[in-house]
């Protein structure tokens, strides 16, 4: 079973990190692989990519005519690939070597029509003592109640996700009206795709813990800034995804439920019986993020819901 693996990245800011990335699919344990490299509107970053990496057999390095986002450079990536199974990760995670061996098995295994492994972070200037391990999922890792090993789940993250190509191509690929590209804030391309593979097909994605990459959590996105403007857009992005994909907003909505009547009350136990001011830190960010996720939703239904804002690909325009 021959799998393609797209790895797509923009910037030669990220060029050290896509070099790591692209080392840790060429070192895997299984065989035969091939590795789709997109560059997404970037001649210079084209050209350093093809001299490092266009030489090596099963490397296909591509450039896109002009920048178009994550979703669709991941799609682009999907099309031209070759393999049986196309998986996809970021220029900012780093796949254990036996990544492609575990999430294979489970298709052999199974009657699986995707499959998605584990994403851990790696906190490049330490972990904060404040970050709770339910919004793991704000830097696109696996969070605390995020789902059993080898149950059929919504979604996994963008960073270790595959698909049976024919499935891949029957669904057309990820969205470009979601995921980021340029100002457009709108999150969740992952929950898009699966969610309408779901409707089509009837089935989810299978996880297996067994299957990890490490995700590199850099130090500008634990900074205030930054976290507040993804918790908005995270609920922003949960709205428009309900009008796009009937369906697609259930797994968060539970998640929500397990917040509030389990992982909450049990912290604040902890912190009764185990005083310490991480404890209390993170017990309020968890208390802040929430509000802020929840902001961002009402804002959507504000906007696009009451005020007739158009959503992505409407003919009037993409949201702010």
């Amino acid at each position: 079973m021959k799998v393609s693996v797209v790895v797509n990245t923009y910037s030669m800011d990220r060029y050290d990190d896509f070099c790591e990335a692209v080392e840790a699919v060429l070192n895997q344990s299984y065989e035969p692989i091939e590795v789709v490299l997109v560059v997404d509107g970037n001649p210079e970053v084209y050209e350093r990519a093809n001299d490092d990496f266009g030489h090596l057999d099963d490397v296909v390095v591509h450039c896109t005519p002009e920048n178009v986002g994550n979703s669709a450079s991941r799609t682009v990536g999907g099309k031209i690939a070759s393999g049986e199974i196309v998986a996809v990760t970021d220029d900012d995670g780093v796949a254990e070597p036996d990544w492609i061996e575990e999430l294979v098995r489970v298709y052999e295994e199974t009657d699986a029509i995707a499959v998605g492994g584990k994403v851990v972070p790696e906190w490049v200037d330490g972990k904060p003592e404040f970050f709770p391990e339910e919004f793991y999922w704000l830097v696109g890792c696996n969070h605390r109640g995020f789902g059993d090993h080898m149950a059929e789940l919504r979604n996994t993250f963008g960073p270790n996700l595959s698909f049976r190509r024919d499935v891949f191509l029957e669904l057309d690929g990820f969205s470009e009206h979601v995921g980021r590209h340029g100002d457009k804030q709108l999150q969740a391309h992952e929950t898009e795709i699966c969610s309408r593979m779901r409707n089509e097909y009837g089935r989810g994605v299978v996880y297996t813990e067994n299957a990890v990459i490490r995700h590199k959590i850099l130090g500008y996105r634990i900074e205030a800034g930054w976290l507040v403007r993804r918790c908005f857009w995270q609920g922003y992005s949960k709205r428009v995804l309900q009008r796009l994909v009937s369906d697609s907003t259930g797994r968060e909505n539970e998640f929500l439920g397990r917040l509030l009547v389990e992982f909450v009350p049990e912290r604040i136990g902890e912190l009764i019986r185990r005083p310490s001011t991480a404890k209390l830190q993170q017990l309020l960010a968890i208390a802040l993020f929430t509000l802020l996720v929840g902001l961002g939703y009402l804002y959507a239904l504000v906007r696009v819901d009451l005020l007739g804002d158009a959503l992505p690909g409407d003919e009037r325009g993409d949201p702010p």
